[in-house]
């Protein structure tokens, strides 16, 4: 199971096509409290953040989310803002990939997850 924090739809569909195509459940949350309440409900493996979203406030729903769960993060920004992505490493991001390197990962990413 994979819980997305994703609200640009381009990148909602893709990973919602791609989940469907590896066979991976993935569900997707669009606010701060809808993200926590998903995670401690359907205890995903992974979670995704888009570090560009502006409905989910990334950054400190990672802090929060690590500090009450030990859920496995990766996020993904423009990979020119350097400032964004290092404040997502430290919050507890897992990993924080260019959006680009994500969308080409993105089969392997959802299926190291199941």
């Amino acid at each position: 199971m994979v819980l997305a924090a994703v609200d640009d739809l381009l990148f909602r569909s893709k990973i919602r096509a791609t989940a469907k195509q590896a066979g991976v459940e993935v569900a997707f949350a669009r606010t701060p409290e809808e993200i926590l309440a998903r995670v401690r409900e359907l205890k995903p493996s992974l979670a995704i953040f888009d570090l560009n979203s502006g409905k989910t406030d990334p950054v400190r729903v990672i802090g929060l989310l690590k500090a009450e769960n030990p859920v496995r993060t990766i996020a993904f920004a423009s990979h020119v803002q350097v400032d964004l992505i290092d404040a997502a490493k430290r919050a507890g991001a897992d990993e924080v990939l260019p959006r680009s390197a994500f969308a080409a990962r993105l089969a392997d990413i959802l299926l190291s997850a199941d």
